[in-house]
């Protein structure tokens, strides 16, 4: 667990207020750690300058190994491993592969989309996650500025919070 981190956190009660003092504070050149919220705000991932996620490319990728799998294994299996005529059809035929195909590539993309979400998102059995101010998966907007990413003192930062619209401006230290 890392440790010596020192946070300010700035607690807002409206979205609104929160995108506009997230807007101003990247203005004044504020590196923002993160923005905790109870519920998605329209337009927050812009203004905290996040790029599209890739995660679409890695659930094609892992749907595709899934569908490659399955047409591996079902004609190794069918056609060359064990063949067996079955209502006079083909070895390795394709119809029949269809059911067996779509459930493997779904079972494979969910999995490995909840693998890549654990890894991403750094959730590990063992680690405590970091809880800024309990109130943010209630009613409050939070968020937190690592102080050893930014050139601002302490108290400048406390200050741009609170002129942006935070109720409440505390340190949290980890």
């Amino acid at each position: 667990m890392e440790s010596n981190k020192h946070f300010i956190v700035g607690i807002f009660e409206d979205e609104d207020v929160l995108l506009k003092a997230v807007e101003n504070s990247r203005d004044k050149g504020v590196k923002i750690h993160e923005v905790y919220s109870p519920f998605p705000v329209h337009g927050l991932d812009e203004a905290l300058g996040y790029k599209r996620s890739r995660l679409p490319i890695a659930a094609f990728l892992f749907g595709m190994t899934g569908t490659s799998l399955a047409l591996l294994m079902q004609f190794w299996m069918l056609g060359y491993d064990w063949p067996m005529i079955i209502g006079g059809k083909n070895h390795a035929s394709l119809p029949p592969f269809v059911p067996v195909t779509f459930e493997l590539t779904v079972l494979l993309a969910a999995f490995g989309m909840v693998g890549t979400f654990f890894i991403v998102s750094d959730m590990k059995p063992y680690k405590y996650p970091r809880q800024f101010d309990l109130r943010s998966t209630d009613d409050k907007h939070v968020m937190a500025i690592d102080l050893a990413n930014n050139k601002l003192s302490k108290d400048e930062l406390a200050s741009i919070l609170k002129s942006n619209g935070a109720s409440e401006v505390n340190e949290k230290n980890f």
